[in-house]
Formats: structure tokens, C-alpha cells, sequence
């Protein structure tokens, strides 16, 4: 079974997808850090200008998870980067990989045998239950105000000794909000059949129990046609 998590930066998609998949015993896919990964790695080979070269490389590089931890490590030629994609250097260029049609056309189809590998799945992102695994079981939507959002991400950087600027913070997140939707290939997409859960005004232990509750409890094989709002 497949169960897809997608929604803006900040939603807390990550962190919710990531417990949900522990308290189901599911594998858990955070397809975000895989084009931060093709982002470093263009980084650090001096490839963003180059949409063929990165593309290029994206086909042939060994870009794997290391399964048998909690949260997986993500491992970029055989080193783990984990903590490296998620500096802010390579969080304000990982767009360009996200954009290059070659480098998604290549981690989708990687996503996808992830997807038929695994009897259970939990995956986040931004077009997982659109684009990815439109067929897939449970589609969650998260979602939540901008000003909540970046509270979240201020608190995230302070927690990695990062100082941050609020407002700088705050207009990043609405300009990734508007790159993210007019994204021609895997933008991101509310789909109709997605279940729907504003996470503004609920802790994250309620986002998870919420969802939960919803695939353990519906006995098709579809998720409903709801909208899970408190």
C-alpha cells in the first residue's frame, strides 16, 4: 500500500510523514532530499548552470537510502549526506534541480520502483499523490498559513544553531510557494481525492494521530472524498 504526503515547505509533511510511517511499520520516502541530493552534487561539481550536465549526472549517480535507520540516511555516492543537503546553501538552490525535466523525469522513475518494491510506503513531497503514485491508496494534502510556516522553519534553523530573520523567512516561503505551483513538471498540485488537513492550529502528535486513524480505519481501498479539518 502507498500512502502520499504532499504539501508546501512547512507544512510539517515531513516530520508527520516520517512518525506515520513508524507507527505503521511502513518504509518512509522523503523525495524532497532527493533532488537536495542532485542539488549538492551540482553544488559542489559546479553543474547548476549546466541543465544537460546535471540532468546527466542525476542518471548515473548512486543515490540511495540506507533503510535500515530511523530517519533513513541519505546516502550521495556513497557518503552520507543527510545533514549537508539540508544547509541553507543548498535549500536556495535545490529549485534548479527540482525544475531540470531530466533530473524529475529520472527521480520519479526512482521513486516509483521504490514504490514497487515496498509492501508499505508512506512518501512526501510535493507531487507524490498528482504525479508519482496517482493510484496510490491514501493521498494526504497538508497544509498551513504562511506566518505558521515560517514559524516553524525559524524554530528548525535555531535548533541547528542557524539565526534567521523572520521577515527574510517569511518571503522566502511565499516566493517557494509561488515557484512550487507554476512548476510546469511536478508542480505542486491539491488533487480532488486528497484528504485534506490544515495543520496551522494542531501539534504534530495530531496531524499524525489524525492520519492514523483515517488508513487504519477506512476499509476501501481508496481514501474518501473528505475534507479532515478540525
Amino acid at each position: 500500500m502507498i500512502i502520499t504526503i504532499d504539501g508546501p515547505a512547512g507544512s510539517g509533511k515531513s516530520a508527520a510523514a516520517l512518525l506515520l510511517a513508524q507507527r505503521l511499520g511502513a518504509a518512509h520516502l522523503d523525495t524532497g532530499a532527493m533532488y537536495r541530493a542532485v542539488a549538492l552534487f551540482g553544488l559542489d561539481q559546479k553543474l547548476l548552470d549546466d541543465r544537460e550536465k546535471l540532468a546527466a549526472a542525476c542518471r548515473t549517480m548512486d543515490l540511495r537510502f540506507d533503510w535500515s535507520l530511523q530517519p533513513a540516511r541519505v546516502l550521495l555516492e556513497g557518503r552520507d549526506v543527510s545533514e549537508a543537503i539540508r544547509r541553507p546553501e543548498v535549500t536556495a538552490v535545490a529549485y534548479i534541480a527540482a525544475d531540470n525535466l531530466g533530473v524529475r523525469t529520472n527521480l520519479v522513475e526512482r521513486q516509483r520502483e521504490i514504490g514497487r518494491q515496498t509492501a508499505l510506503l508512506v512518501t512526501e513531497g510535493r507531487d507524490q499523490g498528482s504525479i508519482v503514485f496517482p493510484k496510490a491508496e491514501f493521498k494526504f494534502y497538508l497544509d498551513a498559513k504562511p506566518e505558521e510556516r515560517a514559524r516553524r522553519r525559524i524554530a528548525q534553523l535555531a535548533q541547528s544553531g542557524i539565526a534567521s530573520d523572520p521577515a527574510e523567512v517569511l518571503r522566502l516561503i511565499v516566493e517557494r510557494d509561488a515557484r512550487d505551483k507554476a512548476r510546469p513538471v511536478g508542480g505542486l498540485v491539491q488533487t480532488d481525492d486528497a484528504i485534506v488537513l490544515d495543520t496551522s492550529p494542531l501539534t504534530l502528535q495530531e496531524v499524525v494521530d489524525r492520519m492514523f486513524q483515517l488508513v487504519t480505519q477506512t476499509p476501501t481501498a481508496k481514501a474518501p472524498k473528505v475534507q479532515a479539518r478540525p
